[in-house]
C-alpha cells in the first residue's frame, strides 16, 4: 500500500459507506493484474475519478489519473495529487503530460483518461479526443472502456449536490480490453472505444432503477429525462468557456 494513495482510498471508502452509495461493479477481471493500461472513462460527475478507481481494487492496482493542472495549485489537493502520482494536464501545452503518461504506462502503471475532456451536461457521450487511443497504441498497452452511471446524481454541473446519506446506486463497468497494434489506426480505435462505451452505458441505463420527479434531471432527454440535449449542453459549455476566457483576459 502506498503512503498516500492507500490511506486516501481508505478514507474515500469510509465516506462512500457513510453516504450509503450502492456500487455495482462489472468487468473487474478486465483490469490487468500487472502491466500498463489506459482506462478510458466517461465523464458526468466531479467524483468520477474516485469511483472509477474502485474497479481496479480487485486487481490490487492504483490508477494514475490525468487531470487539469490547476488542481496541483490547491493547498490541500495539490500535495495529495502529487503523492498519488496523478498526472497534471496543461490544456495549452499537453506534450509534457502526454510524455509523462507514456512513461507511466511503459513502467507498468494504469493511467486514467477522460476522452471527452470535459464533463457532459447531457449525460450522453460527447465527441472523444483521440489521446487515450493514441497513448495505448504508442505505449503498447490495452485500452479499457470504462463507464459510470449514477455518479452524476451525487454531484454534477447545474444540479444540487447529494454528498450526505443518499443511498444512490452507482454502476461501474470495465469492458473487454481493446488492443491497438503498432502503427494501428488511432481514429478507428477511438471509434471502437466510443462504441464499446456507448453499448456499456446502454446496458447500465436499462438496468438502473427508474428515475421520476426531480430526478428526471439526471436522465438524458433521449430517454425521456429533462437533462439538456447534447446541443443545449454544447451551448452552455461554449458560454462557460467564453466567460472563462473573458475573465482570463480582464
Amino acid at each position: 500500500m502506498e503512503r498516500v494513495y492507500g490511506p486516501v482510498i481508505g478514507l474515500a471508502l469510509s465516506v462512500f459507506k457513510a453516504q450509503g452509495l450502492q456500487f455495482t461493479i462489472v468487468g473487474e477481471d478486465n483490469v490487468p493484474r500487472a502491466g500498463g493500461a489506459v482506462m478510458a472513462i466517461n465523464h458526468t460527475s466531479y467524483f468520477d475519478f474516485t469511483y472509477a478507481g474502485l474497479a481496479a481494487r480487485k486487481s490490487k492496482r492504483y490508477v494514475r489519473f490525468m487531470a487539469k493542472a490547476s488542481i496541483w495549485q490547491h493547498k490541500i489537493a495539490g500535495p495529495l495529487m502529487r503523492g498519488m502520482k496523478h498526472i497534471p494536464v496543461d490544456r495549452h501545452a499537453g506534450a509534457a503530460s502526454y510524455r509523462e503518461a507514456l512513461t507511466a504506462l511503459k513502467s507498468g502503471e494504469i493511467v486514467g483518461v477522460f476522452p471527452e475532456a470535459t464533463m457532459s451536461r447531457s449525460f450522453e457521450l460527447k465527441p472523444f479526443k483521440s489521446g487515450a487511443a493514441r497513448m495505448a497504441r504508442d505505449a503498447g498497452v490495452p485500452l479499457l472502456p470504462t463507464t459510470l452511471w449514477g455518479a452524476h446524481r451525487v454531484w454534477t454541473k447545474d444540479a444540487p449536490k447529494h454528498r450526505g446519506r443518499s443511498k444512490i446506486p452507482i454502476y461501474i463497468e470495465v469492458g473487454e480490453p481493446i488492443f491497438i497494434p503498432k502503427g494501428g489506426d488511432v481514429e478507428a480505435a477511438n471509434e471502437q472505444l466510443r462504441a464499446a462505451m456507448q453499448a456499456q452505458l446502454d446496458r447500465q441505463q436499462a438496468a438502473y432503477p427508474t428515475l421520476t420527479g426531480d430526478d428526471l434531471r439526471y436522465l438524458p432527454a433521449r430517454l425521456g429525462g429533462t437533462a439538456p440535449t447534447p446541443e443545449d449542453a454544447h451551448e452552455r459549455d461554449t458560454h462557460d468557456m467564453s466567460r472563462t476566457q473573458d475573465e482570463f483576459n480582464s
